[in-house]
């Protein structure tokens, strides 16, 4: 594709996501984000509309899409709700690629047609109390046994821990390694020495389910996903798409801050005229729109990068990170500022889309770690 348009087999595919997540998500925001979990009975739904398997071999169940399908899912996901949207996407799109690039054929066969068919959800364990973006100073060990590992340690803000069936956890299993000594293990939830602590009260992403991970269990070789030492690596190749799926959660909640906004200005009244009468509200919604498609243009770009192999490819995932983060933050404040009072009010989508945007400029690397990876380049 040589353009930044999609062709007519991705916007195809766009008005299927845009029609599932009105008919089957939309309605259920409001009662997910007070209930603070994901509803159970929508994994089957996605399941049954292919969403869940993109990127999964098609011997497994899968579709084995390209990464812009998934793009242009998470973005319309993120429309309707970021919280719900974030479930779905870690488990199909953050911790399943681990099993699928680097997992045994046995691990490959047991897990991944189960994830596809939503009877499987999993989740990614790196983060912890001390170590968020730097991911090789992780501190959770694992000690070689005759059987295999001793792990031991917490993870920290895990989405997904308490919905998971299976696991994926990063630890030291060489001290002295650094980056060549951190190695990533699968365990099923009901592993004996895994644990998970209650829910963990956030900010924004009410809908998701958050919590700490206690390990302190014996594991088998077998369970080694990818090679021991190698762990680090096969998270930072594993990161590429997990930004650019956050970058397109970016896009989609700023477009649905701009829909909010402009249905506002247009029946909302001042003064005897409609909000949107007065230019300095036209020309906020239009520096809401160029944002929207500044940041929607560069994650397309992105996630096209990935799929070609393109040498750039890591630069510009960096980018789109950075971008749509910050791009969502600022459309979502300029939408609740046009909604004035009303956009200050807990259950309005304004006010939700203003609490989940935070987060997109800290997970999956802050902006700091953004801008670390893009100023490479100028060092002498």
């Amino acid at each position: 594709m040589s353009t930044l348009e999609l062709g007519e087999e991705h916007e195809a595919f766009r008005a299927v996501c845009r029609r599932f997540v009105d008919k089957a998500v939309r309605p259920q925001v409001q009662d997910a984000e007070q209930a603070g979990t994901f509803p159970k009975p929508l994994w089957a739904d996605m399941a049954e509309a292919g969403l869940l398997g993109l990127r999964i071999a098609e011997r497994f169940g899968g579709t084995a899409a390209d990464c812009l399908a998934v793009t242009i899912l998470a973005a319309e996901l993120a429309r309707a709700s970021s919280g719900l949207a974030i479930t779905p996407l870690v488990s199909s799109y953050m911790a399943a690629p681990h099993i699928s690039a680097f997992g045994t054929d046995e691990q490959q066969a047991r897990i991944l047609p189960g994830i596809a068919a939503g009877t499987i959800v999993a989740a990614i364990a790196v983060t912890e109390p001390g170590a968020g973006s730097d991911v090789a100073g992780i501190q959770a060990v694992g000690r070689r046994i005759p059987s295999g590992y001793q792990l031991q340690g917490t993870k920290l803000f895990i989405t997904n821990a308490g919905l998971a069936d299976v696991v994926i956890v990063a630890v030291k299993t060489d001290p002295t390694g650094g980056r060549n000594g951190i190695t990533t293990f699968v365990l099923d939830a009901t592993h004996s020495g895994l644990s998970v602590g209650p829910p963990l009260k956030k900010m924004g992403w009410r809908s998701s389910d958050t919590r700490e991970v206690y390990l302190d269990c014996e594991v088998s070789d077998d369970q080694v996903v990818g090679e021991v030492g190698r762990g680090f690596h096969q998270i930072m190749e594993a990161f590429q798409l997990e930004r650019v799926v956050l970058a397109a959660m970016g896009v989609g909640l700023a477009e649905a801050c701009l829909a909010e906004a402009e249905a506002h200005a247009f029946s909302r009244e001042a003064f005897g005229s409609p909000l949107a009468s007065l230019q300095t509200v036209r020309h906020r919604l239009a520096e809401m729109e160029v944002q929207t498609h500044l940041a929607r243009m560069i994650t397309y770009q992105a996630a096209m990068q990935l799929d070609t192999g393109h040498p750039d490819a890591g630069r510009t995932v960096a980018m789109a990170k950075y971008v749509a983060a910050k791009v969502a933050n600022e459309v979502a404040d300029d939408a609740v500022q046009l909604f004035g009072g009303m956009g200050f009010m807990d259950e309005s989508a304004v006010a939700r889309h203003y609490r989940d945007a935070r987060v997109l400029r800290i997970g999956g690397g802050t902006d700091e770690i953004q801008l670390e990876i893009l100023s490479r380049r100028f060092r002498r």
